[in-house]
């Protein structure tokens, strides 16, 4: 079968973010839970990323202090709100339409330096590239033009700059709030920069300092 170019592009794009959520249905589906089934996750979502997406990736990054400095303000926008005022509990962060801010990790595996590693690995370098993908180097300019091709990374649009944003915040549940903060400056980091490398690392040093962040103070909610 031949696929066209807008397909493979898209495919690209959306092709591992999809892979991924359609693993976590599929850990349930076979009952894989706790290393096994995040190390599986992990595994055929690098699978999705070479086979799907290597030509639309660029690790190139323009701004590295400021993209490493952006990141790890946005780690500092998604906990010190909790930790100021602990209002995680109220009915507007935790319902049946958000969920709760539970960590869905086993005890066991809290003190397992494998998994640990491997969530950490995972939250720090495939979360960022296919959230990245899908939401700042997709969705912001699918909304605009759905030939994406047409529309150069970080153009600022503002129902695609609001709509990616929003969606970006219902997609974290219970931190839908700091999720909307996050979604913002990462949008804005897009069209501040027009770089997907940017993005990914500014991403990735969120990630990495919460994953951080839950090890050292025990605080596991913060991974659902």
């Amino acid at each position: 079968m031949i696929v066209d170019r807008p397909s493979r592009t898209t495919l690209a794009y959306v092709g591992p973010f999809c892979v991924y959520v359609a693993s976590m249905g599929l850990e349930r589906l076979l009952g894989i839970g706790g290393g096994w089934g995040y190390a599986l996750r992990c595994s055929l979502t690098l699978v999705a990323i070479l086979a799907f997406s290597r030509h639309a990736i660029s690790f190139k990054v323009r701004n590295p202090i400021s993209s490493l400095a952006a990141g790890f303000a946005v780690f500092l926008l998604w906990v010190a709100p909790d930790q100021l005022w602990n209002y995680r509990h109220h009915w507007l962060f935790e319902s049946a339409l958000t969920g709760a801010a539970v960590s869905s990790i086993p005890t066991q595996l809290r003190h397992n330096v494998a998994f640990l590693v491997l969530r950490t690995g995972g939250s720090a370098l495939l979360v960022p590239i296919i959230e990245e993908l899908f939401w700042r180097a997709w969705l912001m300019r699918w909304v605009i033009s759905p030939n994406i091709e047409t529309v150069p990374l970080g153009t600022y649009d503002r129902l695609a700059f609001w709509v990616t944003a929003a969606l970006f915040a219902a997609e974290h549940g219970p931190y839908w709030e700091v999720g909307l903060v996050a979604g913002i400056a990462y949008n804005w980091w897009m069209v501040r920069t027009r770089s997907l490398g940017d993005c990914i690392l500014a991403h990735g040093v969120t990630n990495l300092a919460l994953g951080l962040f839950v090890i050292w103070s025990g605080q596991w909610q913060y991974w659902l």
